[in-house]
């Protein structure tokens, strides 16, 4: 009987001590990964990609660190302590959202998923270390991501779905780059794609500049007619839709 006992008390110590034990599917409920190569943000919940995003990297392919981290902390609004301007600020370039991770021996204090406040940048290889992303964007994956998400940084020719099955994690799926709002005067990447679009569906932006001028803005409301769309000129989720992005 007490060796019956001492069994059935091993096992229930096993199983409480094995509820505790990580394991990747456990921890890969979400997953970012950013490959530096295109400089593109893959989200992922339960095995499957559900968004992708355009960011900017570092000037130099260094200055990104490279490896896997984890999301350490989440801050609205940080101020930009070097150059003494408050969060919420428009002139703040770490933008309205932080994500920390634990790169280099930081704790998320140094190295972070962020926004900016120069669109423009977004897509480049631009920034001292950091991720950046559009504003309207980071904030989106703010709101989703819990901490100790996972974070894999890389610079590879390999798809999203190949870089997570490498690193452990299931994934599957395929989605679009999200872009974000654009109209007349916006300069950014997400308007050099819309320019390359407009002129594969055959209507001519004056040019592949990056810069939302009167021949995009002209383009842009052709193509919304001939799709019955209201002819505003303006890149929302409707006519990005529409042109299939």
């Amino acid at each position: 009987m007490r060796k019956k006992i001492r069994i059935l008390l091993a096992v229930l110590v096993f199983c409480m001590f094995a509820s505790f034990i990580p394991t990747t599917e456990a921890a890969g409920q979400q997953l970012i990964i950013i490959n530096k190569k295109n400089n593109q943000l893959a989200y992922y919940e339960n095995g499957r990609i559900t968004k992708l995003f355009l960011v900017g990297t570092g000037r130099q392919a260094s200055m990104t660190p490279e490896g896997k981290f984890n999301i350490v902390n989440k801050i609205k609004n940080r101020p930009y302590y070097a150059g003494n301007i408050p969060g919420g600020s428009a002139k703040n370039p770490l933008g309205n959202r932080w994500l920390g991770i634990n790169a280099r021996g930081t704790w998320g204090t140094t190295y972070a998923i962020h926004g900016n406040n120069n669109p423009a940048s977004i897509g480049n290889y631009v920034s001292a270390g950091c991720v950046r992303m559009y504003n309207e964007q980071i904030q989106w994956l703010f709101d989703h991501v819990a901490v100790n998400t996972p974070v894999i940084i890389t610079n590879s020719t390999k798809g999203f779905n190949a870089i997570a099955t490498a690193n452990g994690y299931k994934a599957s799926g395929n989605v679009n780059v999200a872009l974000p709002f654009m109209k007349k005067g916006d300069r950014n990447e997400a308007v050099r794609i819309v320019q390359k679009r407009l002129l594969q569906l055959g209507f001519n932006p004056n040019g592949v500049d990056g810069t939302f001028g009167a021949g995009t803005e002209r383009a842009v409301k052709q193509f919304q007619i001939s799709k019955k769309l209201s002819p505003n000129g303006m890149v929302g989720a409707t006519t990005a839709q529409a042109m299939g992005l």
